[in-house]
C-alpha cells in the first residue's frame, strides 16, 4: 500500500479543503464510497465518469489494495483510496468539499443504531462535508439495513429521489439513477444475486437540518449471512 502514490494512509498529510489542489489537480465534483471494500465501485464509476473525482474509503488496506492496484496502473487521475474508520471521516474534509457519496453493500450493523452508516449520528457527520443538495445512494442486499433507512428518510426531511426494493427485478424503474446504480456490480453482489436476492437501491438528497429523529421502530433482522460480509463490507467500528 506504501508504494501507491493513490493511497492515504498513516502518517495522513493534511488534506480537508485540498483533494482538488493537492491531488486531483482540477475542480470537479468529489465522490465518496464508504466502505470501499476492493474498491470495484470507486474505480468503475471513476471510469464511467471521467469528469468526477472518486475517493474510496476503507479501514483495512488489504481490500482496497486491489483496486488502487487497478487505478494506478491504468493510469487513472480521478481516483484516491483513503485508509481510516468511516467514523473519523470529518476529520479528512471540509466544509462543502464532497459532492456526493455512495454506501455500497456494508455491515448493516444490526445490533447498535449509531454503527449504521445510514443513522442520523452519521447524518450529523455527512453535513459537515457535504454540500447543500449534495445526493447519498444506499445500495444494499439488507432488508434490515433498507427499513432502517427508509423509516430514517420518513422521519427527516430529506428529499427522495428514488428508491426501489429490487433493483434488477422485472418491473424495475428505469431512470438516470437507477441505470447507474445497474450499471456497476460487485463480486459478491453477482453472489447474492445469484442466491435469488434482491438489491435495494435508494438515493437522497441532502439539505442541512438543525435537528435528527432517530428511528426506534423494531425491524426483523437479516435472515441469512451475506457471502464474504466480513471480508467486503466496512466494520465501522471504532
Amino acid at each position: 500500500m506504501e508504494t501507491f502514490s493513490n493511497v492515504f494512509q498513516p502518517p495522513y498529510e493534511p488534506m480537508a479543503g485540498l483533494w482538488r489542489e493537492r491531488f486531483f489537480h482540477n475542480d470537479h465534483p468529489i465522490v465518496l464510497e464508504l466502505g470501499c471494500g476492493r474498491g470495484e465501485y470507486t474505480v468503475g464509476l471513476a471510469q464511467k465518469y471521467p469528469e468526477k473525482n472518486f475517493i474510496g474509503v476503507d479501514i483495512k488496506g488489504a481490500r482496497m489494495w486491489a483496486g488502487a492496484k487497478q487505478a494506478e496502473q491504468a493510469g487513472m487521475t480521478n481516483v484516491a483510496f483513503l485508509r481510516t474508520q468511516i467514523e473519523f471521516i470529518t476529520n479528512f474534509f471540509a466544509a462543502n468539499e464532497v459532492d456526493e457519496i455512495w454506501i455500497t453493500f456494508c455491515d448493516p450493523q444490526m445490533k447498535k443504531a449509531t454503527k449504521r452508516l445510514t443513522s442520523t449520528w452519521f447524518m450529523q457527520r455527512y453535513q459537515q462535508l457535504l454540500k447543500p443538495n449534495g445526493m447519498i445512494h444506499l445500495k444494499t442486499d439488507s432488508p434490515f439495513l433498507y427499513t432502517y433507512t427508509m423509516e430514517m428518510l420518513r422521519l427527516n426531511p430529506y428529499p427522495l429521489l428514488a428508491n426501489t426494493d429490487d433493483l434488477y427485478g422485472e418491473n424495475a424503474d428505469s431512470n438516470a439513477l437507477f441505470d447507474d446504480a445497474r450499471a456497476l456490480k460487485t463480486h459478491y453482489e453477482k453472489q447474492w444475486l445469484d442466491r435469488g436476492l434482491s438489491i435495494k437501491y435508494v438515493a437522497w438528497q441532502f439539505v442541512p437540518m438543525d435537528k435528527w429523529e432517530e428511528p426506534t421502530i423494531e425491524i426483523e433482522h437479516d435472515s441469512y449471512r451475506s457471502y464474504g460480509r466480513n471480508y467486503q463490507s466496512q466494520p465501522c467500528n471504532a
